[in-house]
């Protein structure tokens, strides 16, 4: 009986939940779809918000360094506009044409023995349409997106750009060191939105993986206490556990994800041929 509870110990995976990322880490970044958000939220920044075209590109990339989404930097110079509006206009435009069904990784991702999570900074809208496009919506038990992690965060509209609180010249002076407002916008790759989503999926992070494009993410990650698996690049980084130059290369990279499966396989069989082995005899 001791033996058998031993064993039982032994084919129990070693972890019970796999985090995974949508955007360029279940499709390559070679699909476009990063350059055409981009995009997408500076032509959004001059029509919506009446920024001066010349000055977008820099001050979007400022916004997404220091606040991880470009959407929370907005919120947080003080650029009051509507969440669904911003959604639409940088997501869903998007060529979700380009994505095509995607059945070998459709197959390993119901081959693995273990729940499946999205996390995802993404509106849920262009999550589903995503893994729709893929042929994976029915392949995760639960989605954590930007509506789950800022379900407080009610969309409103401010049409009088006059009342920005801070505005893009603030991030224009900022100088190193300096303390920048705070976004009201929970996002990756803050410890707070992966407080988030291990409370909403119900997640240790001890026992999962977390697969993610960026190297921020990933970092913030390991820290939190997750298995990282970095996707869509061939150089270890700090923080990365793994590294999968493509999401399709996950089994060769974690085979240990499957190895609960085949002791049981293994134990199923064997058991089979002692039975036969002795009705034989």
């Amino acid at each position: 009986m001791a033996f058998e509870d031993q064993y039982q110990q032994s084919i129990v995976p070693k972890y019970d939940t796999l985090l995974f990322d949508v955007d360029d880490t279940l499709y390559p970044l070679s699909t476009g779809f990063s350059k055409e958000v981009t995009k997408n939220i500076q032509e959004y920044m001059v029509q919506k918000l009446g920024m001066q075209e010349n000055k977008v590109a820099a001050l979007n990339q400022v916004l997404y360094r220091n606040y991880g989404t470009s959407m929370a930097g907005l919120k947080a110079i003080g650029y009051d506009f509507d969440n669904d509006d911003y959604h639409s206009f940088v997501h869903w435009r998007l060529p979700y044409e380009k994505l095509k069904p995607d059945h070998f990784l459709r197959s390993l991702l119901l081959s693995l023995p273990v729940r499946r999570v999205i996390f995802s900074n993404a509106d849920e809208i262009h999550v589903a349409k995503t893994l729709s496009k893929l042929g994976l919506e029915d392949c995760f038990e639960s989605i954590v997106c930007f509506e789950t992690i800022n379900p407080n965060h009610k969309t409103s509209t401010c049409n009088d750009q006059s009342e920005v609180k801070f505005g893009s010249e603030m991030l224009e002076n900022f100088e190193i060191g300096s303390v920048l407002p705070k976004t009201p916008i929970v996002c990756k790759p803050f410890e707070n939105a992966f407080e988030q989503a291990f409370k909403l999926a119900n997640i240790n992070p001890q026992r999962t993986v977390f697969f993610d494009d960026s190297i921020r993410n990933i970092q913030t990650g390991k820290r939190m206490g997750l298995k990282t698996v970095l996707v869509g690049s061939s150089n270890r980084v700090s923080g990365a556990d793994h590294v999968l130059e493509s999401i399709h290369n996950l089994k060769e990279a974690l085979p240990e994800l499957w190895e609960a499966t085949e002791k049981t396989k293994t134990r199923k069989y064997a058991g089979k041929v002692a039975i036969e082995t002795s009705v034989t005899a």
